[in-house]
């Protein structure tokens, strides 16, 4: 089984000397009288309209360190790594990834900021705003195929070719220490919330995380296993159309789904991360799916508080509300829920 061991004080020491770093706001919204909803809102992380970030560019730092320990013989002190010497050095680097918008735009920031060149693969599907947001970060942009798991198998293609760094945030046997590193850097979203609940001690007894291929899922998963005081139910929540994690928990093993396309563009993956599988599949977690009509309708709900965003940014809010009617009988002290905004609003 492959190991994930997470440090989240690792990332949080990168992000923390950059002055876009800011802890991402908890905001609580009355849902009834008997249900207090927390959000954790992602959308304006490291100004990049996601969390994707904490783990792309991070990933990228990481990555340029192992290289230059692979030429000097010599670790990279985390300080040091924004000085001209690495940037000389990682001039010569370029990471290829496959995106269906945010990963791609983390790993062009991380790539830019750190002197290197990025490459990101990019399905017919993926909004054009994705693309030109790319392009203002000096990615090459490649439209390649008519789904997210098309644009992947040329970014693999690619990266054996040239030699570049494939980037991926899916995992799959013989391919894990790079998204492995993408899933280190969203644990600084659990870390923050575990510091923040043990000062409040209003620790949730819920939690909603959409997922894609898993990693975010996966990677908020084992933190609150592993470092959350009070231990909440746990729900995996998954676009009707690709839900190849409750797929592969009812397998036994990684499985790949068929279905539509789904307006849920970023959790729209048919292939699970086999690191995010195997921590679900040892945590005790739910799996819920939410429909098209579902999560529209959620980003509507979010509006009127106040909370722009996506189809996919709202998932969990969309399967919170399709949940919330099995504890309607709970009392209010019992029944305290989290969701996540993971993006926000930013496709034209």
């Amino acid at each position: 089984m492959i190991s994930f061991k997470p440090n989240p004080q690792k990332p949080l020491s990168f992000f923390q000397q950059l002055t876009d770093y800011q802890i991402t706001p908890t905001i609580k919204i009355e849902i009834s009288s008997d249900i207090e909803l927390i959000v954790k809102n992602e959308g304006e992380r490291l100004g990049l309209g996601s969390f994707k970030g904490l783990g792309g560019m991070y990933a990228v730092a990481h990555l340029i360190s192992d290289q230059w320990e692979k030429i000097y013989g010599k670790p990279l002190e985390t300080s040091e790594i924004f000085t001209k010497t690495i940037r000389d050095m990682a001039s010569s680097l370029c990471f290829v990834c496959a995106s269906a918008g945010n990963h791609g735009i983390a790993v062009a920031t991380g790539a830019r900021l750190l002197g290197a060149r990025s490459r990101v693969y990019l399905s017919e599907s993926v909004p054009a705003s994705f693309e030109k947001d790319l392009l203002k970060l000096e990615a090459q942009v490649i439209k390649k195929g008519s789904t997210y798991e098309a644009s992947m198998e040329a970014a693999i293609a690619d990266a054996k070719h040239t030699q570049a760094i494939l980037l991926a945030d899916s995992s799959w046997p013989g391919y894990h220490y790079p998204p492995s590193l993408i899933m280190e850097g969203y644990t600084v979203i659990a870390d923050e919330l575990r510091r923040e609940f043990e000062q409040t001690d209003h620790w949730p007894s819920h939690v909603y995380l959409q997922a894609g291929v898993g990693g975010f899922a996966g990677a908020m998963t084992y933190m609150i296993r592993h470092s959350w005081q009070t231990q909440p139910s746990i729900y995996i929540v998954e676009p009707e159309y690709a839900p190849c994690l409750k797929a592969s928990h009812e397998a036994g093993k990684p499985t790949s789904v068929k279905g539509s396309i789904s307006s849920m563009g970023r959790l729209d993956c048919k292939n699970p991360s086999i690191i995010a599988f195997n921590i679900l599949q040892h945590s005790n977690v739910h799996y819920l799916t939410v429909s098209e009509k579902e999560a529209e309708a959620a980003t509507h709900q979010l509006q009127q508080h106040g909370l722009i965003t996506t189809p996919s940014g709202a998932a969990g809010y969309a399967a919170f509300i399709k949940n919330k009617f099995s504890h309607a009988s709970q009392a209010e002290k019992e029944f305290k829920p989290i969701i996540f905004i993971t993006e926000n609003n930013h496709i034209k």
